[in-house]
């Protein structure tokens, strides 16, 4: 696209919001509104309201049309993450009125489907791309009044009643002040928190939030505290029910700032904006004059990256990591105060991310597992780190989508909270229990006792919302009670039907691996025919937690060759050691440094990027490959937090690595 030509934007949702944008586009100079997509096309005044516009009939519509180039996300903040993504699937540049997302997760998800397509993606703070906030970046990194110790921002206003019929009081359009206007003053502590650092943002290291919730369980007014690496505190607060004065202050230790309505810049319209120093008993005013529309600065900000090629917006506008990160803190006050929007939770959140049916796909390779009569996927999805329902449903329907039918679940996992969220999940999608190959752990230590089994089973099924499990191991063992006290209890549980394929041992020795088999074929007990413990191409060295078991060196590959036992390996991709977070000269990890060190593991390494770099792949896929390639059953867990990192590990399942770059990987 060149300079010359103007990049014509079209309009989702026709609010207030998108008819003060599209007065930024009608004064900009890259911009050119020439649609606006409506479900009500006969509403009166919409011509009136955008003038010189097309009116489109129906979201989708405008998708397609050939004549937008850039689409401005103006819908309630329910419908922003599903928009974005099926426009920037269509090829358009996006423009996301903020928040971009519900949640940092959603917001990852909308950045990583940019990243694919190639596309523009931004969210709209107006107030960042304005030269009123250039200059107060400007003044902070002067040192004007000395070091920047503390931040007070709010974004506050009433609306004087309760009125249950707008969006802002209701919880399933995730009304409230957190969402609508909080985003205001923690992005600017960010941002005055990262000038001060000398970085474009900075992100506090603790979160401490509190607030009112009214009728309908939404924020009605909020105030949070944020500490700072650099050891600044800032104090902010928004509110929709208290009328506040929204006053920015930065206090430093020789004086301090004051901006008022800072997201507010010169006036709507142009006009003079005023940046206050207190300094030494004294007050000088800095006045930012602007004739432009204060939107126009954020049509053009988008425009110039548009034409430009980049993806994202320039510094001090929202970078995507700046947006994701700036909602990762609201996440944190949302938790704070328990707020959790009825969108978010399973009861409404059925579909995936962009409102479709989730249905099971093929992409991902299947294979058939010893003992269990079900195809199932080469690997496996566990998903242990994950806060909610919503942000664990984004990998768990992206990974059945993509085929992936093996889930890892344990009791311990989140305190039963994985399982939960689990049970939630193929029960509000409809997956048929038949397809899923569902992994049950019990008897974790210090509760490393046979008595325990059942008992933990009976919360794990009611949680994982199934009278049954596939597959069930032994999370820990414990070698001070006899092996066969564990095989009955499991065999017990096989014959109520509650473990229907195989069982086995997490983190179990070979020793006492086959002592168990030997119990149970000799007292007609069904034998344990699975394990999970460590396997990857870098050898663990020191146990990551207590009483894990690796397997990996030349002995285990012996017994696991002969037994053919197939094992569900944990930490398949040595935890990172075949990223970049890994070198020979680099000792910032611990656990890394404690747990793959060594020349061996390293020599491996080199050979993974050598091999990587001759086939166009990364070493850390070439780690994922290895582990498939085994002449044994190794079905590796994986545990990707985003899509992007799920995306990049299912990448690595088209490598086929043959029987002779194995040995070399190996040797």
């Amino acid at each position: 696209m060149t300079s010359d030509n103007p990049i014509r934007w079209g309009i989702i949702g026709p609010g207030t919001i998108a008819r003060t944008f599209a007065d930024g586009v009608a004064h900009s100079r890259t911009g050119k509104l020439v649609a606006i997509a409506t479900r009500n096309p006969d509403k009166p005044g919409l011509a009136e309201g955008f003038p010189g516009a097309r009116i489109v009939n129906g979201y989708e519509t405008l998708l397609t049309d050939k004549e937008v180039d850039a689409i401005y996300i103006a819908t309630p903040h329910t419908g922003h993450a599903e928009w974005a993504i099926k426009a920037i699937r269509a090829g358009k540049h996006v423009l996301v009125e903020k928040p971009i997302a519900l949640s940092a997760y959603d917001a990852e998800t909308i950045y990583y489907e940019a990243k694919k397509a190639g596309v523009f993606a931004g969210e709209a703070f107006m107030y960042r791309v304005h030269p009123q906030t250039e200059k107060l970046v400007e003044l902070v990194k002067s040192g004007v009044i000395g070091e920047i110790r503390i931040i007070r921002s709010s974004f506050g206003f009433s609306m004087g009643t309760y009125k249950p019929e707008h969006r802002l009081f209701a919880n399933e359009t995730a009304g409230g002040g957190i969402l609508d206007v909080g985003g205001y003053p923690v992005s600017m502590a960010r941002l005055i928190a990262g000038a001060a650092a000398g970085k474009p943002f900075l992100d506090p290291e603790k979160v401490s939030g509190v607030a009112h919730l009214g009728q309908s369980g939404v924020d009605e007014w909020a105030s949070a505290v944020l500490k700072f690496p650099n050891e600044i505190i800032a104090e902010v607060s928004c509110s929709i029910m208290a009328q506040q004065d929204n006053v920015l202050r930065i206090i430093g230790s020789q004086g301090r700032i004051e901006v008022k309505d800072f997201w507010f810049a010169s006036g709507h319209k142009g006009g003079v904006g005023k940046i206050e120093i207190f300094k030494n008993g004294e007050q000088e005013t800095i006045e930012i004059k602007e004739d432009r529309w204060l939107y126009s600065f954020e049509a053009d900000a988008a425009g110039d990256a548009i034409r430009a090629g980049e993806q994202e917006f320039r510094s001090p506008g929202m970078s995507w990591a700046d947006s994701i990160n700036n909602l990762k803190v609201l996440d944190q006050w949302r938790a704070s105060v328990g707020l959790e929007y009825g969108v978010e939770k399973a009861a409404r959140r059925t579909r995936n991310i962009v409102g479709d049916v989730v249905r099971r796909g093929n992409s991902i390779p299947q294979r058939q597992i010893p003992g269990i009569s079900k195809p199932a996927s080469v690997v496996t999805l566990g998903f242990e780190f994950f806060p909610n329902f919503a942000a664990a449903s984004l990998t768990l329907d992206t990974f059945y989508e993509a085929g992936g039918n093996v889930f890892d679940t344990a009791f311990v996992y989140g305190g039963g909270k994985t399982e939960s969220i689990f049970g939630d999940w193929h029960t509000s999608r409809q997956v048929p229990r038949e397809e899923i190959v569902l992994i049950g752990k019990g008897a974790h230590s210090p509760l490393c006792y046979p008595d325990v089994i059942g008992r933990q089973l009976d919360q794990s099924l009611n949680r994982l919302k199934t009278d049954y499990v596939d597959i069930y191991f032994m999370h820990r063992d414990n070698t001070d009670v006899p092996v066969g006290e564990f095989v009955d209890a499991m065999d017990a549980e096989v014959k109520r039907g509650r473990i229907r394929g195989i069982f086995g041992g997490s983190n179990w020795t070979r020793e006492r691996f086959d002592e168990a088999i030997a119990y149970a074929r000799k007292n007609g007990k069904a034998a344990p025919a699975a394990l999970s413990n460590n396997f990857s191409l870098a050898e663990m060295l020191d146990p990551i937690w207590a009483g894990c078991v690796a397997a990996s060196d030349d002995e285990w590959k012996k017994w696991l060759n002969e037994k053919q036992i197939p094992n569900f390996a944990w930490s398949s991709q040595g935890r990172g050691f075949f990223t970049d977070r890994a070198g020979r000269d680099k000792r910032d990890d611990e656990e890394i440094v404690r747990c793959w060190y060594s020349d061996r593991n390293f020599e491996r390494r080199d050979r993974a990027i050598a091999l990587g770099k001759e086939l166009g792949r990364h070493p850390i896929h070439i780690a994922l490959a290895y582990v498939i390639a085994q002449p044994f059953p190794v079905i590796p867990l994986i545990g990707p937090r985003t899509i992007a990192e799920l995306e990049d590990s299912l990448s690595a399942l088209d490598i086929k690595l043959t029987a002779e770059q194995v040995k070399w990987l190996e040797s």
